[in-house]
């Protein structure tokens, strides 16, 4: 099916097109800061374009002027809504597209991509593909899964508050779909739940969203038809929102990381969405460890991370080792400063979106992991007999006079899973992950690495982390044991319990 459209932009927009100025600068048809007026009336909506067309502000004309008429229940929040009791809510037709480096700082999507667009009579136009894709969660391991644009999960959607956007959503795929905007605010027709808001999208359909994005923040977007099948096969994005002028401290590296769990069987080829507890390839951007990439940063820089989940199940606290942090933003929106405080661990719920920010201050390689232990391995971990304390002694002998090779396993755990270097069944990964500068690291799925460092060519991949003299954990020395006055070989000092 073909698409027409009267363009007066042909090419999409791409960031390095953009002239770089200060993420701090107004802009015309700006809104007002966090704490200001508040709403704007129409009157003086239209006083504040007048006075600034001179400065470059575009006043939307034609179809885009037409369907804003056509959505009467767009020009403001809604009454009683989280979004009416914000200062930043404001009416917000008429403002030109925000445009990246000019009006934000574009985010980074590790292992992921984000989703082109063009400016068509000052609306940003958008694309969507729903099609079979092919996908490698780790070197070893690909299925067949759904995606957008031949990605798994879709390219990050990102634009800005107040930008009139029009996304076309094309489907490829053997079934109806439909795509809910999770967490924008936006008339009811457009909401996208299969039946209840609008007609499934039949195979070799394409369907149109317009609305004006009236919020910020950290949002997501996903089918709503068939969800436990089409979520459980990936048809899953980011939708990130950055507000018209900026809010709080600059952010100099800004991450977004979707969460996703899966049963993939042994030796299959397709992800099963029927499971519902025992999932066994979790992922960070539809990666899981070693097939993450590391998030690469400088020292001193501030660090924004968007985490979304759209699990089928299970919720992630997620963990960074070395800093503190603060949870600034929800899938509401900004958090107030007032209620911020400093975590290690933000628990990511299921079908919610969480933003940390934190200064970037220690260098070294520091791991960014959920903290439920089950989900920092991988596929063949799952549905392994419980072997911790079995005293094989001779058994390995004679099983292997039927079984060349053969060796018994987790007596002592599943570390050594990771180093062992035993066949395993094709398109599958060990349990764990990777060798590591020191040794191997005995984590998978969800599992990155922060990397942050005081001089950096770019931010590829900087390589391990060189510990300074004094700084890294060793075997302790003879002598310095004896300093110490340690003695290996005596009793676990234990301190004696208070008296009842």
């Amino acid at each position: 099916m073909s698409i027409h459209t009267t363009e007066t932009a042909h090419a999409p927009v791409r960031e390095e097109d953009v002239p770089r100025t200060s993420e701090r600068e107004g802009s015309p048809g700006s809104l007002p800061e966090a704490g200001g007026t508040g709403t704007l009336t129409r009157r003086s909506m239209l006083a504040t374009a007048g006075a600034t067309l001179t400065g470059g502000a575009l006043l939307l004309s034609g179809s885009a002027a037409r369907a804003q008429s056509e959505f009467p229940a767009a020009r403001g929040p809604r009454e009683g809504s989280a979004a009416g009791t914000g200062p930043r809510q404001a009416r917000q037709d008429g403002l030109r597209p925000g445009m990246p480096h000019r009006d934000y700082q574009p985010v980074v999507v590790p292992n992921g991509s984000k989703l082109p667009w063009k400016v068509v009579d000052g609306v940003k136009v958008f694309h969507l593909v729903a099609e079979e894709v092919e996908h490698e969660f780790a070197p070893g391991l690909k299925a067949f899964c759904w995606g957008y644009n031949g990605r798994v999960h879709g390219p990050t959607i990102e634009a800005v508050e107040g930008d009139r956007v029009r996304i076309y959503v094309t489907n490829r795929l053997p079934a109806p779909t439909t795509v809910h905007w999770h967490g924008i605010l936006l008339p009811n027709g457009m909401d996208g739940v299969g039946g209840l808001n609008q007609k499934s999208i039949a195979p070799g359909e394409t369907f149109s969203y317009e609305f004006t994005l009236r919020q910020s923040g950290t949002n997501m977007y996903h089918s709503h038809h068939d969800e436990m099948t089409q979520i459980g096969l990936g048809l899953t994005g980011m939708f990130v929102i950055h507000p018209r002028r900026p809010v709080g401290p600059r952010v100099d590296r800004d991450f977004v990381i979707l969460l996703h769990e899966w049963r993939i069987d042994v030796g299959t080829r397709r992800p099963n969405p029927n499971e519902m507890t025992d999932f066994n390839v979790l992922t960070m951007n539809a990666k899981a460890f070693p097939g993450t990439e590391p998030l690469v940063v400088r020292q001193g820089e501030r660090v924004r991370i968007r985490l979304g989940n759209l699990s089928p199940q299970n919720h992630h606290p997620i963990h960074l080792h070395g800093f503190h942090f603060r949870i600034t933003e929800t899938d509401g929106g900004r958090v107030p400063e007032s209620a911020q405080k400093p975590e290690a661990t933000v628990i990511v719920p299921v079908g919610s979106a969480r933003a940390i920010e934190f200064v970037a201050d220690a260098p070294g390689d520091w791991a960014l992991h959920c903290h439920m232990t089950h989900h920092v391995m991988n596929q063949m971990g799952h549905a392994f007999p419980n072997m911790i304390g079995v005293k094989p002694d001779g058994l390995d002998a004679k099983v292997r006079a039927l079984l060349p090779g053969y060796m018994t396993m987790g007596q002592t755990g599943m570390a050594e899973m990771g180093g062992m270097g035993m066949p395993i069944p094709p398109n599958s990964i060990p349990m764990v992950g990777r060798q590591g500068k020191h040794d191997d690291i005995t984590m998978g799925g969800m599992f990155t690495v922060l990397k942050v460092r005081e001089r950096l060519d770019g931010y590829k991949d900087p390589g391990w982390y060189d510990n300074p003299p004094g700084t890294l954990a060793e075997a302790a020395s003879t002598e310095g044991l004896r300093r110490d006055g340690i003695d290996v070989d005596a009793p676990a000092p234990v301190e004696p319990g208070s008296p009842a």
